[in-house]
């Protein structure tokens, strides 16, 4: 008889991250892996002559809790009639997912413990929206070269340049993918060396005049909109993070005794993950104190009215565009160069500087002790460029 089901939506939604991978258990052996970057994958333990194994159902909330549990009654059912559920499982794919959206799909899953939650959304994406409605209903041992270079030359006359290399690589990984599983021969994407146009590359746009600054600061003192969105705009300036860092930030990263906020390894930069360590200024720490009044109660500190996802960069972004700053002054990346270019000229030392900005040092060794390197300094730097943002704000006059 199974026990009792332990796990609602209302538990999913409130399971947090932590520095190791944890399992939730439901009821007949289902439970839920969360991962330390948060993704939530559902998993079913089974005995099959002797041997225990586990059986992957995809990620929550793609596959909603009602559904894994449909899944772990067909897993007791195949077992009943002496089938062992991942042969089967890997059977019906090997029969129906030989086309190109099957087997990329198939990859994407295998990239949910690698890729951070972002990348992995936004390279679905791409296939989607810009491949699958060209060859992902095609056999992918089908698919040739010429093919391929429409599909890129398609994006590349839209204008998207850096979108049509970024499609070529994922397409070269899924046909990778194919070919270690079996399904075609060749990576077509590897005869197209040097076919597409270059990526010119660009600085993010950034405003770097303290006049301008301060400009800035003022009218995002105006803002009135969501008070999560009015947080992140007031605080992006003054901690100079990578956008996701901050947007996915959660309450227990959080410290008010130390006055510090914790980027875990999961969503830092890079392949040499490391936690990064953010001083908080009195004006960041009361920015996060007024919304925790009003947000605490959620995983995300800046979480959207629906539960569970935190705001995209793009709603971020386009509150700058609705006061006035297109993409080509101001991006939320554009507060790492504003901070970069002003705390140079305003003499603080370059170490520093690269430190809190957590650019990657030249080995890791140096990399694991400078996570807390100088951060007496930093802290002191920190506090000092809040109080000079502030003063450039007063000074604006609009």
């Amino acid at each position: 008889m199974i026990p009792p089901p332990v796990l609602t939506s209302k538990k999913l939604a409130s399971l947090k991250p932590r520095d190791r991978q944890y399992k939730v258990s439901d009821s007949g052996g289902l439970f839920v892996l969360v991962k330390p970057n948060g993704s939530l994958l559902w998993q079913q333990k089974y005995r099959y002559r002797g041997k225990e194994r586990t059986a992957s159902f995809g990620p929550y909330p793609e596959v909603s809790l009602r559904t894994a549990r449909e899944k772990r009654e067909e897993v007791k059912a195949q077992l009943r009639e002496g089938l062992d559920p991942s042969e089967v499982r890997r059977s019906v794919r090997q029969k129906l997912a030989n086309t190109f959206a099957e087997v990329a799909a198939e990859w994407l899953e295998n990239q949910e413990a690698r890729l951070k939650t972002n990348t992995l959304q936004k390279a679905k994406q791409h296939l989607e929206r810009k491949v699958y409605p060209y060859c992902g209903n095609k056999d992918i041992a089908e698919i040739e070269p010429p093919l391929v270079l429409e599909i890129l030359r398609r994006i590349e006359n839209d204008g998207h340049l850096e979108t049509a290399h970024r499609c070529k690589q994922r397409m070269g990984q899924v046909f990778a993918y194919g070919i270690a599983t079996g399904r075609c021969q060749r990576n077509p994407t590897s005869d197209l060396a040097r076919a597409l146009k270059p990526v010119i590359t660009t600085h993010r746009s950034a405003i770097t005049d303290p006049r301008k600054v301060g400009e800035l600061l003022h009218d995002i003192s105006q803002y009135n909109g969501h008070p999560a969105v009015r947080a992140a705009l007031h605080i992006m300036p003054r901690t100079f993070l990578r956008p996701w860092e901050l947007r996915f930030a959660r309450w227990e990263e959080l410290d008010y005794d130390r006055n510090l906020l914790t980027i875990p390894e999961a969503r830092a930069k890079g392949r040499d993950k490391l936690e990064h360590l953010v001083p908080l200024s009195t004006q960041v720490r009361n920015e996060f104190q007024e919304l925790e009044a009003l947000n605490g109660n959620r995983a995300y500190v800046f979480e959207t009215l629906g539960r569970g996802k935190p705001y995209s960069e793009n709603t971020l972004n386009g509150a700058l565009r609705r006061m006035g700053y297109s993409g080509e002054i101001m991006t939320t990346h554009g507060y790492r160069a504003m901070a970069s270019t002003l705390l140079h000229e305003r003499g603080y030392p370059p170490e520093v500087i690269e430190l809190q900005l957590a650019h990657k040092q030249p080995n890791q060794v140096a990399a694991a002790y400078n996570r807390s390197a100088r951060l007496r300094e930093r802290v002191q730097m920190m506090q000092d460029w809040a109080d000079y943002l502030d003063e450039l704000s007063g000074r604006a006059k609009r």
